[in-house]
């Protein structure tokens, strides 16, 4: 299913064709724990979900926290 979500630091709306169904996306958004919806996702795609932000720019934003 493609997925668009706007990205929380570059605005840009990004999308990933994630295997998700809609029932899953509505129970997350309606309060489920995305581990508990979607456990088959990767770290990266639930990030994306959450909050828009592309592979690249979480990439990018997560390696200003490494040693």
């Amino acid at each position: 299913m493609i997925i668009k979500r706007r990205s929380i630091i570059s605005g840009v709306v990004n999308e990933m064709d994630l295997p998700v169904t809609e029932n899953q996306v509505i129970a997350w958004e309606s309060g489920g724990l995305i581990q508990n919806v979607m456990p088959h996702l990767s770290d990266t795609q639930r990030e994306f979900l959450i909050s828009g932000m592309s592979e690249e720019e979480q990439d990018s934003f997560y390696s200003q926290y490494e040693d």
